[in-house]
């Protein structure tokens, strides 16, 4: 896989910190699979992401929101008293980091069967919503009087 340089654009532009960290840690993405996860749509403002942690309980697994970031670490304590023949149940550390469009927050998390389901919605806040804009000094019968006016 190619790397991209992104030390020219630093150079000539301003404010767009973000977007290059969201490019390159999209590069970095590619390198670490684990654990494998689904990221769903249910709905226009809501969403899952669903992670595979088979051998990991509840405990084991933290999440942390932050700011527009969505944090997942798994650890596991080494204490294993068993001899395994053969081990394909993978139970390393692992942390996983989701980035978040703004206003996406963490709504719920839940684990069930080995998946960890963690629900998103998109909640803006009024202030940001479009809203109509009344136009001063204009009648709201004049549209209609020009209207009847030409049929």
């Amino acid at each position: 896989m190619r790397t991209y340089d992104f030390s020219p654009l630093w150079r000539s532009t301003v404010g767009f910190d973000r977007l290059f960290d969201l490019a390159e840690m999209a590069q970095r993405a590619g390198e670490d699979n684990y654990p494998p996860y689904n990221i769903e749509r249910l709905a226009e403002d809501r969403y899952q992401i669903s992670l595979a942690v088979a051998g990991f309980a509840p405990n084991d697994i933290t999440i942390t929101a932050e700011q527009n970031v969505v944090t997942i670490e798994g650890s596991k304590p080494d204490k294993t008293e068993r001899d395994f023949l053969y081990r394909g149940i993978s139970t390393r550390n692992f942390k996983r980091q989701f980035n978040l469009a703004d206003y996406v927050q963490v709504k719920s998390a839940g684990f069930d069967n080995g998946l960890l389901k963690i629900e998103l919605v998109r909640e803006i806040p009024e202030a940001m919503k479009p809203r109509r804009i009344a136009i001063n000094g204009v009648p709201a019968d004049n549209v209609q009087k020009l209207e009847a006016k030409a049929a």
